[in-house]
């Protein structure tokens, strides 16, 4: 079976990185996007969820931030704020983060709190709590 070169980038350098990828499924703005080698260039706007990658028929799975893809016959690059790998993602610090995001949710009818950045923020914590489930 072809391969393509996969690598998830952050401002912090690489989170996941591979060159045997089989399929890469990713969570754009419209909608999910397979990707084999051999794909049409893209690039693609990436809303907050799951990359999904099949090495050696295992998936892997990636928690990631708004970003984007670029994609080519033989890669996709991902370029995200922040990125984790299901095993590495603590699960009580996930927890605390959508209790945070929940609260500050629930003073914005009294307080005008920045709702857009704490839906954000309940967005990436119930995520990453998602990808945490195939660790």
């Amino acid at each position: 079976m072809n391969t393509l070169a996969l690598n998830i980038v952050t401002p912090n350098g690489s989170v996941y990185s591979t060159e045997q990828a089989e399929l890469v499924v990713l969570q754009t703005e419209g909608g999910e996007m397979g990707i084999m080698a051999g794909h049409i260039p893209t690039v693609a706007p990436l809303k907050i969820g799951a990359v999904r990658v099949t090495v050696d028929k295992k998936v892997h799975y990636i928690a990631v931030t708004e970003g984007f893809a670029e994609i080519r016959a033989t890669g996709v690059t991902v370029l995200v704020q922040a990125a984790e790998q299901s095993d590495a993602i603590n699960v009580e610090r996930a927890q605390q983060s959508l209790r945070r995001a929940q609260e500050r949710l629930e003073q914005d009818k009294k307080e005008g709190v920045d709702y857009h950045r704490a839906e954000r923020a309940l967005h990436r914590a119930l995520n990453r709590l998602d990808v945490a489930k195939y660790r």
